[in-house]
């Protein structure tokens, strides 16, 4: 979510200073405001939006909420949480479905928002939920957008009426009309107009497209913004709603660098929610707008329920209980291995899914350096293996691993690490299925029985190193305090420490090769 990278790192640094102190006073709390007033205007946050948003934070900040908590520091990021969601809409807000179909939902926006683009997201979303969409080219003025439909239009699979050329010819009031009656002879259950944008507002891009509200008589009307245009979205989404009104509005090129004004002024100035958000050039990267979990990631507390999702939608149930008594019983293979990566794939991005744990963005730069290609190669590597090698690494003999290397255009020495890494991810995921607790390399043991790990520590400290080699003596010490060292999770609002660098390379190394 790169749009709000900067504001996050804003809020999250002033945070972290605020944990430092156990006590609240009211100059704090100023401190903290004024912080986060300075952060909201550089990200191009509208000024009304932020004045409102500051006085909401800074009253409830001082009053008996933050002063009766057991953690006054933990209590203002939450404020600052809540009242985040407010701004952005509060409540998610699904589409609006008709009675009787077809149901129709009509696109407008700026040229080069994004809503053809999305016209195409929107139609196989809905398809994967069974409907039948219809797309409809309405943007007859811009070159050759009714042809950019067509091209969505077959990658995502759905139909398309397109009755003009476009490039300034036909009557696109006439052609929403038609495509409506289309939709309904052929028993399509949802109609997606994709309307003319222009460069800027003017008196014929807000007629053609209240004509086309008119005759159609949308159930929804789904104002398209680019997330990047900063201040102007105010001004834009204004036009708009005082000339067409819309119902919803759609944030498009969220994974853009820039500074996410767009997305925090316009719910709030406009009243009307965000519905979804567009994250990626992919036909597959758009998601339904949920303001709290928005919230979350801009705070670097994690957005853990869409990581659960994508995860429902990518891996089968079935195949998932196989995977959890194979590695109960020792049989999981790097074959089954192959399978779980391929499924991975199917989630989008390692980038994208491991920015959505809390705390992951302390590790912006390791993030980014990230090669997802490892996953490929890796791919490659066990491609290249006969049937009985996936099932048995064992029988990998020197042979064997350098003719897996040529055939995977790799390396012996890859060969070698991956199946190292393959023994010691099966290892861990064993003794979890058995209910253990896995030691990994670089983190220690994670979880454990509460009050042992630190009675064995104590033990430990107490007693030392006795050993008469200073060198020695040096070592065993420095051990013994590594496995008594205070563990805990910077995950969420109560965490103090987030995830190493070790453990992100670790993390990559399980995936692919280091």
């Amino acid at each position: 979510m790169a749009t709000f990278g900067t504001l996050s790192d804003r809020l999250t640094e002033t945070f972290r200073n605020l944990r430092k102190k156990g006590q609240l006073t009211p100059a704090d709390v100023d401190g903290t405001v004024r912080e986060i007033r300075r952060a909201l205007l550089d990200a191009d946050v509208a000024l009304p939006v932020v004045k409102e948003f500051t006085a909401a934070v800074r009253e409830r900040a001082l009053g008996d909420e933050v002063n009766r908590a057991l953690n006054p520091a933990q209590q203002v990021v939450q404020i600052v949480n809540d009242e985040l969601i407010g701004i952005l809409g509060g409540q998610q807000r699904r589409l609006q479905f008709a009675k009787n179909p077809p149901t129709v939902i009509m696109l407008a926006g700026l040229q080069g928002s994004g809503k053809t683009t999305f016209a195409g997201k929107l139609a196989k979303m809905l398809e994967k939920d069974g409907h039948t969409p219809l797309l409809v080219a309405c943007d007859l003025q811009r070159p050759n957008a009714v042809n950019q439909l067509q091209v969505v239009a077959e990658r995502a699979g759905a139909t398309i009426y397109a009755p003009e050329p476009g490039n300034g010819v036909g009557d696109p009031v006439k052609v929403a009309r038609d495509g409506v009656a289309y939709a309904t002879r052929q028993q399509h259950d949802i109609v997606i107009i994709d309307t003319a944008g222009r460069l800027g507002v003017d008196a014929e891009l807000m007629k053609q497209a209240a004509d086309i509200r008119t005759a159609t008589q949308p159930d929804e009307v789904l104002f398209v913004i680019d997330a990047m245009i900063g201040q102007d979205a105010v001004n834009t989404a204004k036009a708009f709603q005082d000339g067409v009104d819309f119902t919803g509005v759609v944030l498009s090129k969220l994974d853009g660098d820039a500074r996410g004004g767009a997305a925090l002024s316009v719910a709030s100035v406009t009243g009307r929610p965000i519905i979804f958000a567009s994250t990626g050039e992919g036909l597959d990267d758009v998601e339904p707008f949920h303001p709290d979990r928005m919230a979350s990631r801009i705070l670097d507390l994690g957005d853990i329920l869409t990581l659960i999702e994508q995860a429902q939608s990518a891996f089968d149930e079935a195949e998932a209980m196989k995977v959890a008594e194979k590695l109960a019983t020792e049989t999981f293979t790097l074959e089954d291995f192959l399978e779980q990566m391929q499924q991975m794939k199917k989630m989008g991005s390692m980038k994208k899914m491991l920015g959505m744990l809390p705390g992951m963005g302390n590790m912006k730069q390791q993030l980014e350096d990230f090669d997802e290609r490892e996953i490929d190669r890796t791919e490659a590597i066990i491609r290249s293996m006969t049937l009985a090698e996936r099932r048995n690494p064992k029988i990998l003999n020197g042979s064997r691993r350098l003719r897996i290397a040529r055939g995977s255009g790799m390396t012996v020495t890859n060969v070698n690490q991956l199946v190292q890494r393959f023994d010691q991810a099966a290892k861990m995921m064993k003794t979890v299925a058995r209910g253990g607790v896995p030691n990994i390399p670089g983190m220690g043991p994670v979880g454990g029985k509460p009050g042992a790990s630190s009675k064995r520590g104590k033990q430990q400290k107490a007693k030392g190193s006795r050993s008469g080699n200073p060198a020695k003596r040096a070592a065993e010490n420095a051990g013994i305090a590594a496995t008594t060292a205070p563990t805990g999770s910077g995950f969420g609002l109560g965490g103090q420490n987030a995830p190493s660098e070790a453990d992100l390379a670790e993390l990559q190394k399980m995936l692919g090769r280091g």
